[in-house]
């Protein structure tokens, strides 16, 4: 954990000498994504070992409020720039796959929870609700956050769209090529600026052995286990910058927000392009409890 949180400083810091006034990370930056291992589950049995490496993955994971939170919010008070950053939280036993949107001051602006884990994912990180799903408004201008496959999910896209945000952040793993026309479709769609983070992981990273963290792809120091792909994409679904695959890299970008502007003359789909009238979308947004105390 020390050794990401200084590199998250450090990448602020890079972000600050190019001028930046938002950055995003990849989903699970801080707290790590797990590619490869299956946790020792087996359809109806959980094995010693696979519980070892869950505990030491939460182990890992962030409380809000906790010193590890702290180290977060002033790394990026102190280089002044909004950040969205993907998160393994802890909230009591639970793990959340989320991602914490930062004000430039360090003030915490939302938290989001992936709604759904995709495949194995459900066996290590829980759900968030509809309370997860913060539309926050910055200095840098106007954020949501959706994360990896959620992206898929075209009521959330259609619910983050009704919110007219400036930048739809998205922290991901998913390091395909075809990732990038996802996100130009989601501009095009929202005429919103896409930041799209995918993180570069080699094996030699994961300060594991191969006895607690058996990668399927392998465990040679070398092995390229996740390989980036990040990109910036105009409201006009145009790539301003990336995709960069197979390295490490930080994008930066010149934009216009009144492109967004320009952009909705001929379609807004939260506005005059919608029909209400013949499609409606119902969204709840209440924290859901198991105990409630009347």
């Amino acid at each position: 954990m020390p050794a990401t949180l200084g590199k998250f400083a450090e990448l602020l810091s890079e972000a600050k000498a190019a001028k930046s006034d938002l950055a995003v990370f990849p989903e699970a930056f801080v707290g790590g994504y797990p590619k490869g291992v299956d946790f020792g589950v087996r359809v109806g049995s959980r094995n010693d070992a696979g519980r070892e490496l869950f505990r030491l993955y939460s182990d890992n994971a962030v409380e809000l409020g906790s010193p590890e939170f702290e180290a977060l919010s002033e790394a990026v008070a102190a280089n002044d720039i909004a950040v969205v950053v993907g998160v393994i939280e802890r909230k009591g036993a639970t793990l959340y796959c989320s991602t914490f949107g930062f004000e430039r001051d360090g003030s915490l602006l939302g938290v989001h929870r992936k709604l759904v884990p995709t495949a194995m994912e459900r066996l290590i990180w829980g759900q968030g609700d509809g309370s997860d799903l913060p539309v926050m408004d910055s200095s840098a201008g106007r954020l949501v956050s959706a994360i990896c496959w959620e992206n898929y999910m075209p009521l959330l896209r259609s619910y983050y769209y009704d919110a007219q945000p400036d930048f739809y952040c998205v922290s991901t793993v998913d390091d395909r090529p075809v990732w990038v026309p996802t996100m130009q479709t989601i501009a095009l769609e929202g005429r919103s600026f896409v930041l799209s983070a995918c993180q570069y992981l080699e094996r030699a990273l994961i300060g594991l052995g191969a006895e607690q963290f058996d990668a399927v792809q392998g465990n040679d120091p070398d092995t390229v286990l996740i390989n980036g792909g990040s990109c910036i994409i105009a409201p006009s679904g145009e790539v301003v910058a990336g995709p960069v695959f197979g390295e490490e890299t930080l994008l930066t970008a010149e934009i216009d927000l009144d492109d967004r502007t320009r952009g909705k003359f001929d379609m807004d789909v939260a506005g005059h392009y919608a029909r209400p009238d013949v499609f409606e979308l119902s969204v709840s947004v209440e924290r859901q409890r198991n105990v409630r105390k009347d």
